[in-house]
C-alpha cells in the first residue's frame, strides 16, 4: 500500500508538471479532479487507474514535445502574411521595395 500511494503521488506530480503552471491557491479544475480521484479511489481499482494515469502522463509529455518541436521548426506559423513575405525576402538577401511597404501601410 505504501508503494501504491508513493506511485500515486509520483503520477500526480508528473501530471502537474505537464499542466500549465498555476498558483497553489487557485488550482485548476483538472488539478482538483485528479487530486480528488487519487484521494478517494478504492484499492481494488487503484492499479488500473494508475496505469491509465501513467498513459495520460505520457500523452501530455508527447503533446508538450510536439508543440515545442512545431514552434521550433515552423517559426513563421504565427506570423501574418506581410511579415512572412518580408522575412522570406530578407532570407535570400533582398529587402522589399519602398512602394510595397508604403502602400501596405496606407491601406
Amino acid at each position: 500500500m505504501a508503494s501504491s500511494s508513493a506511485r500515486a503521488r509520483s503520477l500526480y506530480r508528473s501530471l502537474l508538471r505537464e499542466l500549465p503552471q498555476r498558483p497553489l491557491s487557485a488550482p485548476s479544475l483538472v488539478q482538483q479532479r485528479i487530486r480528488n480521484t487519487i484521494a478517494t479511489q478504492p484499492q481494488n481499482t487503484a492499479q488500473l487507474e494508475m496505469d491509465q494515469a501513467e498513459q495520460h502522463v505520457h500523452y501530455a509529455k508527447a503533446q508538450r514535445m510536439y508543440t515545442t518541436l512545431l514552434e521550433k521548426y515552423n517559426p513563421g506559423m504565427e506570423m501574418d502574411e506581410e511579415e512572412r513575405v518580408r522575412l522570406t525576402a530578407r532570407r535570400v538577401g533582398m529587402d522589399l521595395p519602398d512602394e510595397f511597404v508604403r502602400t501596405k501601410h496606407k491601406s
